[in-house]
């Protein structure tokens, strides 16, 4: 059976899985770049008691040049919301893309909490600084013009991966992001994303915190910097991650497009593995 807005009411036709929580960043609706179709069918598999939206989940940046918002995006929206109401905590922690939305900090809307950072506790006690990760980005908070004109520069490199996976999936090649390679590759962008981490991870360490989850650089950690536990969920743009934690207390980190091939979908749930991303 469907609601108004075309998504499946009956979750029970899903094999859903349950977390304690689960973390989600960098999903930019509004631009042509949102996987929001691969998010919905995440969202359609999995469920927990607290969700996080940790920031640039709207893009106004976008948004004020003329968005891009296709049914998809309304509904990743209204699953969210669904959520809330059968009992799941939502926080909002707003990125760069929706900084307006730190104006509203510390009050919640319809069953939403909007916080600038929190702490999570694990099941197993650890304590987890949970923030976007933007402050700490020099270039966004000091230059503000550089970055909307490397905000312009990523969108077009984006753009471009749609016609080129389009020609690797008739020579029956995988996914490839050449965005994703060119920040591996590029020097300064490899020695910006050490410096954005050991930055967040001494920002943990001045909290008494035993890790941190973050976002905003769209690529997904897991590893330990100088005794903190340094999380980032990633994006849904390019890798399709996010972070759980399951009821032990134990965090994983899911790379969803591996898992969300015809006839896969629902298996990579119990097999996921965490991923072991270095940036050397």
């Amino acid at each position: 059976m469907l609601d108004s807005s075309g998504i499946e009411a009956d979750d029970a036709a899903h094999n859903i899985a349950q977390h304690r929580a689960i973390f989600i960043s960098d999903i930019h609706l509004g631009t042509r770049a949102s996987q929001a179709d691969e998010l919905l069918e995440f969202l359609k598999h999995n469920d927990a008691e607290t969700i996080y939206l940790v920031g640039d989940i709207v893009d106004f940046w976008r948004v004020k040049r003329g968005p891009v918002w296709p049914q998809a995006h309304n509904d990743v929206l209204q699953k969210l919301m669904r959520k809330v109401r059968k009992g799941s905590r939502l926080v909002y922690i707003p990125g760069n893309h929706d900084e307006g939305l730190r104006d509203y900090a510390g009050t919640h809307f319809g069953g939403i909490e909007i916080m600038q950072q929190c702490v999570h506790e694990t099941a197993d006690g650890k304590r987890l600084l949970v923030m976007h990760g933007d402050e700490f980005d020099v270039v966004v908070r000091n230059a503000r013009w550089l970055a909307l004109l490397g905000d312009h520069g990523y969108e077009l490199a984006l753009w471009s991966n749609t016609p080129l996976n389009w020609a690797r999936r008739r020579l029956g090649l995988g996914y490839w992001s050449l965005s994703g390679y060119l920040k591996q590759r590029v020097k300064q962008a490899v020695n910006f994303i050490g410096e954005f981490e050991m930055a967040l991870a001494s920002e943990a360490r001045r909290y008494g915190a035993d890790g941190i989850v973050c976002g905003h650089i769209h690529r997904a950690a897991d590893r330990m910097i100088d005794g903190v536990r340094y999380l980032n969920c990633g994006d849904w743009v390019e890798s399709c991650t996010a972070l759980v934690e399951e009821h032990d207390g134990s965090i994983r980190l899911i790379q969803w497009r591996e898992h969300s091939r015809p006839g896969k979908a629902v298996d990579a749930i119990a097999h996921a593995q965490p991923l072991q991303l270095r940036t050397s």
